[in-house]
């Protein structure tokens, strides 16, 4: 019997958000950009495993786009080795969660303990400019509640300000896509991939302690109510750490 059942509470479970991308269209290099499935399924596995009730939305709603090094089917061979997406993928009953998302418009953020933010290249595009974005998150922070941003997805962490001005990140530590991990990208597909490196623009913020460990390793960092994850292999970590800091 899993352990986890052990903590399971039928009459009054945990509630989490997760926010993941719609699909849209690089401006450096015009390839369809998405969501990162390990990003979405591991998170997601972690949730439901300690009795937790998951929702997905997006952004805009409706269907959602997985960036395809990330699907497990690509003839790449990317991801091949991820079989909690490959699961997730192939059931009916989970696939469909991302065919017909809800918008956040309609998000009512009492309903839930925690929002987890799910990373992937679209972020970069959608996220980051993205005012009612940024104003979820802000809500989600200043109700009180748990909020986990992961991955490219923590691009939203340098706009994101509170009702008092201040940036959400001011004085607390935090990670996201490491300058190592995008240069080796770059070099790997022989070009410019991202429009600005999220280490480097996090640098440049006065009264914020951004860091890093070992490139594409799992690595997540809890400052409080603030939880992120480093890359694409840090979602289940960082799942982790909302279960923690949630007390269950």
């Amino acid at each position: 019997m899993s352990a986890a059942l052990d903590i399971l509470n039928p009459d009054n479970p945990k509630r989490v958000l997760m926010v993941v991308a719609n699909g849209a269209t690089s401006s450096v290099t015009g390839w369809p950009v998405g969501f990162w499935w390990a990003e979405l399924t591991h998170p997601y596995w972690v949730f439901v495993e300690h009795g937790y009730e998951v929702d997905i939305v997006s952004p805009e709603g409706g269907a959602l786009q997985g960036d395809s090094w990330s699907d497990p089917r690509d003839e790449s061979g990317y991801s091949a080795h991820d079989l909690i997406s490959l699961g997730f993928i192939n059931s009916s009953n989970h696939s469909k969660l991302v065919e017909n998302t809800p918008a956040i418009d309609a998000v009512d953020v009492s309903k839930y303990d925690a929002v987890f933010f799910v990373g992937g290249q679209s972020p970069m595009v959608t996220f980051y400019d993205n005012k009612p974005v940024h104003e979820l998150v802000a809500k989600f922070y200043e109700a009180g509640k748990v909020v986990s941003v992961v991955c490219h997805a923590t691009c939203v962490l340098l706009k994101t300000k509170l009702s008092n001005g201040s940036f959400l990140v001011d004085g607390k530590t935090w990670t996201g896509f490491a300058d190592s991990e995008e240069q080796f990208a770059d070099d790997f597909v022989g070009q410019r991939i991202q429009p600005f490196w999220i280490e480097e623009e996090a640098k440049k913020m006065s009264n914020t302690n951004f860091i890093v460990q070992s490139r594409f390793k799992a690595h997540a960092v809890r400052d409080g109510r603030l939880i992120t994850g480093q890359q694409q292999y840090s979602g289940a970590a960082a799942a982790e750490l909302v279960v923690e800091a949630l007390g269950v």
